[in-house]
């Protein structure tokens, strides 16, 4: 049964300044990013850290993993690095096992390791390209989410963000398994807001074309010329991902889940998706 309460008396409710900034503070919480090396999965690590975060930077490179950490504790955060590929369900087990041995908990995950390989036609696209699609991009996400969601109920808190992408509304030719996937974690992030609520939120945040280290490969002035037609009139930078994140990640989105937030500068709705260019953002 559903519990209700009278309304706050709003004048009462009213927060300084300072008590506004304190929603936002991740002192003394453990978030595990994935993907977490570079673009918008190195923009939330580093988010998450400097506002008092433990931060557990998670790629399939060990060393990019351990570069990351390292850069995070010089710029004195609390970080640890730990190598696993998100395509391979029987590796996620033993990763939470890792991290609740090695920190005792998980506050917030952030699903954000996601990969879209280049193909030709569509009779092109072969099995294997298809099941790795798949793998990083859906079937890992629901297996971490799974182990460390269920961790969290039980320990009465969380918060769980998956990164999809505007290709799961608005795809196109180039990005068909992709878009499929990434279509597939919308679906899977409101599903688990369900399973775990009411004490852990799930949401999305769904990115549109971000300048990453993926960027390099667009033709720039087919992009800029499509990007005229973008109310922001150009692509994001990695950094304004960070206060979706800070957002869903903290105290400030109490009341958010099942939610999935798009942030992509008004493109989705002047383009047909996010292929013919390779805008993609994870």
């Amino acid at each position: 049964m559903a519990v209700l309460h009278e309304p706050a008396d709003t004048l009462t409710q009213v927060h300084s300044a300072d008590d506004a900034r304190d929603l936002f503070d991740l002192t003394g919480r453990v978030a595990v990013v994935t993907g977490g090396t570079r673009g918008l999965g190195l923009a939330m690590a580093r988010a998450f850290a400097q506002r008092g975060a433990q931060v557990v930077v998670v790629s399939r490179k060990p060393d990019a993993c351990e570069e990351v950490a390292a850069a995070l504790r010089a710029e004195g955060a609390k970080a640890a690095a730990c190598a696993c590929h998100m395509g391979h369900w029987d590796r996620l087990e033993p990763l939470v096992e890792s991290v609740y041995r090695d920190f005792g908990r998980v506050d917030v995950l952030v699903n954000n390791a996601g990969v879209s390989p280049l193909y030709g036609r569509l009779s092109e696209v072969s099995e294997e390209l298809f099941d790795k699609v798949i793998g990083v991009n859906l079937k890992g996400p629901f297996r971490l989410a799974a182990l460390v969601g269920e961790r969290m109920v039980e320990a009465g808190s969380g918060s769980i963000i998956n990164v999809s992408s505007t290709g799961a509304v608005r795809p196109t030719s180039d990005i068909v398994p992709y878009a499929a996937a990434k279509a597939g974690v919308n679906a899977m992030t409101v599903g688990l807001a369900h399973a775990f609520g009411p004490t852990v939120r799930v949401n999305a945040i769904m990115p549109g074309p971000f300048l990453t280290t993926i960027s390099r490969g667009w033709d720039m002035e087919i992009f800029s010329e499509r990007a005229r037609a973008f109310p922001m009139r150009r692509a994001g930078e990695s950094n304004e991902i960070v206060g979706a994140a800070l957002y869903l990640a903290s105290d400030a989105s109490s009341y958010t889940t099942g939610t999935i937030l798009t942030v992509d500068g008004g493109a989705q709705w002047s383009m047909a998706g996010t292929g013919g260019g390779d805008p993609r953002s994870t």
